[in-house]
């Protein structure tokens, strides 16, 4: 199945948002709405596709600004880690207030690890992948991973933050790397899109890893 992607990159931070369907379907999935609700539900428009679910792979607040408003707008559910709930439901309690505010959202369905959902015409594996957040997800849909904030084009996420572990976060890369083939295509939270062999050949970070 041909899969049809288009990137949004919204926001103070430049946060990557995608809005996925198989080509020409008439249903979409939004992941990881940012920031910019109202570009994002133009662009949804646009497509002539009517949003199945809202999808997150994290809480932090530049992957969640438009949860509620496009939730709202949208009527459709929002499925977020299970050990994040809380962070989307009260965000402005664990975020500075220099961020700016970011409307919570209580979730409609929880995601764990190991978790295969069928929504807008794919199977999407919801692939455990902590480290940059506690209980950060990575989708593995139709040869391409969506990952958040794990891995980027020559580099990875950051663990200088609350509840980020380094060493859990290379462990969920090299699951990756063991898991998928070298071309899987990467669509990240931040920067460009790359493949899983891109970055196991030249990205820095990785190198340790590199024998995987």
């Amino acid at each position: 199945m041909a899969l049809d992607v288009e990137m949004l990159t919204v926001g103070q931070v430049a946060e990557n948002c995608f809005l996925l369907r198989p080509e020409g379907g008439d249903k979409l999935l939004v992941v990881d709405p940012g920031d910019e609700a109202e570009r994002i539900l133009a662009a949804i428009e646009e497509t002539g596709a009517e949003v199945e679910a809202i999808l997150l792979t994290h809480t932090h607040f530049d992957h969640i600004g438009a949860v509620a408003p496009i939730a709202r707008a949208t009527g459709v559910p929002v499925y977020c880690p299970r050990g994040e709930l809380a962070v989307l439901e009260q965000p402005d309690k664990f975020f500075p207030p220099m961020f700016g505010p970011v409307e919570g959202w209580t979730a409609e369905h929880a995601l764990d690890g190991g978790r295969r959902l069928q929504l807008a015409g794919f199977d999407v594996d919801v692939v455990s992948t902590p480290g940059h957040s506690p209980d950060h997800v990575t989708f593995a849909i139709e040869g391409a991973l969506f990952s958040g904030d794990v891995l980027f084009e020559n580099s990875i996420g950051r663990t200088d933050l609350p509840g980020a572990d380094h060493a859990t976060l290379m462990a969920s890369i090299a699951g990756l790397l063991e898991r998928f083939d070298d071309d899987t295509k990467v669509h990240p939270g931040h920067m460009g899109l790359t493949t899983l062999g891109r970055e196991r050949a030249t990205n820095p970070f990785l190198q340790a890893l590199a024998g995987r």
